[in-house]
């Protein structure tokens, strides 16, 4: 018997043993349910081949040429990735639109004594999901923004209060771009905006909506892709936890953080040429002296004072969201991120029901301001 499944509930998908998306590679790679294996019944080439042929020829022409396809495919993956299964396996089974190809392969994988459902709608009923999780009215949870300064080891310290409990969404982590002209991970593409917005949807759905989120302070872009709608609104109108740091530490921060874009000629040179013109050619080519003589400190230095934190702060004379508090740090070395970690900690924990701290409380080598 096949089962079929309604909706995408996480926690409904979360039962199977695995998901298995029998469309085709390029369909798969655009956007599919994270953490689903790719078992195409039928590949790019077939799939366009049987089309050709249904519309230039005739539809059982292509119709059997489509089921010997299917079959032989099929039989491929019996042979190789579920030659190891057991009678015990339960696999959830999707295409397109949950019609022909995933009922075939569901069909033969009950026949070979597998418990099998087949994802009612298919991918379609997925992405209506993640569309209404992401472009719905309302936002699906309460934010509080990260903020600070270029190089004031923002993203690192959000993973450090993630570990100390503190509820966290990573945006950045989820479009693999650190959020800057600097940001490109080597050899690490983004994904295609569909591929974001499922793993951003899968993460709220993780969410406990009765307590904030931190989030790093953010653009509506992260490198080439667009924050939703219901989460841009929900960053919107976040109050804001700062972070402080002197220019120095944060410039050998950054040095530490985008060590791999700096020493690397060319896409250094392809950064500082995407800077503002109004910054002037001849800073610029004091900046790639600075680069040329391997000085990327100075060069961090440079940047910051020049482009970073004027635009810093004429983006925050701009922004009407309040701030909890500042966090003070003496510097940036591990063990004062630590410490940092900490300090937003105890501002989290006084917006979500514990009672607040009072005036400034050190906290190993940061500071807590409390503002309001």
């Amino acid at each position: 018997m096949i089962e079929t499944l309604e909706g995408c509930d996480p926690a409904a998908l979360g039962r199977f043993d695995a998901v298995i998306d029998v469309r085709s590679p390029t369909e798969f790679a655009e956007d599919h349910i994270p953490g689903a294996i790719n078992l195409p019944v039928l590949e790019d080439g077939e799939r366009a081949k049987v089309g050709t042929i249904y519309v230039q020829e005739a539809r059982l022409k292509a119709r059997r040429v489509g089921a010997a396809l299917v079959a032989r495919n099929i039989a491929r993956h019996l042979e190789g990735a579920l030659s190891e299964k057991s009678g015990a396996f339960m696999p959830l089974i999707y295409c397109w639109r949950g019609g022909q190809r995933s009922a075939a392969m569901a069909s033969v994988l009950s026949q070979v004594g597998w418990r099998v459902a087949v994802l009612d709608g298919g991918y379609k009923t997925y992405r209506r999901w993640v569309t209404a999780a992401l472009y719905g009215e309302e936002p699906p949870f309460r934010a509080v923004l990260l903020d600070g300064n270029t190089g004031s080891a923002k993203t690192d310290i959000l993973g450090r209060a993630r570990d100390l409990g503190v509820q966290v969404l990573d945006l950045e982590g989820l479009a693999q771009h650190r959020g800057s002209l600097f940001g490109a991970l080597p050899g690490q593409p983004q994904p295609s905006q569909k591929t974001f917005e499922s793993r951003l949807a899968l993460a709220l759905a993780t969410i406990d909506p009765a307590e904030p989120v931190l989030l790093e302070a953010e653009s509506s872009k992260i490198g080439d892709l667009m924050i939703p709608p219901a989460v841009w609104k929900a960053m919107l109108a976040a109050p804001r936890v700062e972070l402080a740091a002197t220019r120095e530490a944060r410039a050998k921060y950054l040095v530490e953080a985008y060590g791999d874009a700096a020493r690397d000629p060319s896409t250094l040179e392809a950064i500082l040429t995407r800077l503002p013109h109004r910054l002037g050619r001849k800073s610029l080519e004091a900046w790639r002296d600075l680069a040329a003589a391997n000085n990327f400190e100075g060069l961090a230095l440079a940047l910051i004072e020049a482009h970073y934190d004027p635009a810093y702060e004429r983006a925050r004379r701009r922004d009407p969201r309040s701030a909890l508090g500042t966090v003070t740090m003496a510097g940036l070395a591990p063990a004062q991120r630590d410490a940092a970690a900490g300090a937003v900690a105890v501002l989290i924990r006084g917006i979500s029901g514990s009672a607040w701290p009072s005036g400034a409380e050190p906290i190993g080598d940061a500071s807590v301001e409390i503002h309001g």
